[in-house]
């Protein structure tokens, strides 16, 4: 009795192997570029950018969705950081903690109603008033 895999058993295996590598090779040269922030998460297209002092606010929009994402200025230690967004008639989504580089993603439904947008790094803190009307 013989054990293992035959020779044909073999090719076709490796054949296999072999296609699905290019098709995986081939569909990242088509894919397009991805629809995120750099060091933020948010999807959707950059509506809007809010700077300060210590870094700046962004505000991303998709179909339904609106995004925001505060950044420092100067990536370093952990400092207090935060960012908020509210849907006009909703609660606000807040992330607050000690971050190096950003606070966020927050995400809110926001089809079709004007968003309240606030962010801050250290002391220094801005917001953005109701946008995306």
């Amino acid at each position: 009795m013989r054990q293992g895999w035959s020779g044909r058993s073999r090719r076709a295996a490796s054949l296999g192997a072999l296609t699905a590598a290019l098709w995986l090779c081939v569909g990242g040269l088509f894919a397009g570029p991805p629809v995120q922030a750099a060091g933020g998460g948010c999807t959707g297209r950059l509506a809007r950018t809010v700077p300060f002092d210590a870094g700046e606010l962004r505000i991303y929009k998709s179909r339904n969705q609106a995004c925001a994402v505060t950044v420092a200025r100067t990536p370093g230690g952990r400092r207090g950081m935060a960012v908020s967004i509210q849907p006009r008639g909703g609660a606000p989504v807040r992330d607050v903690g000690r971050f190096t580089r950003y606070a966020g993603p927050v995400t809110v439904g926001a089809i079709s109603r004007c968003v309240y947008v606030k962010g801050g790094v250290g002391t220094a803190s801005i917001d953005s008033g109701w946008i995306l009307c």
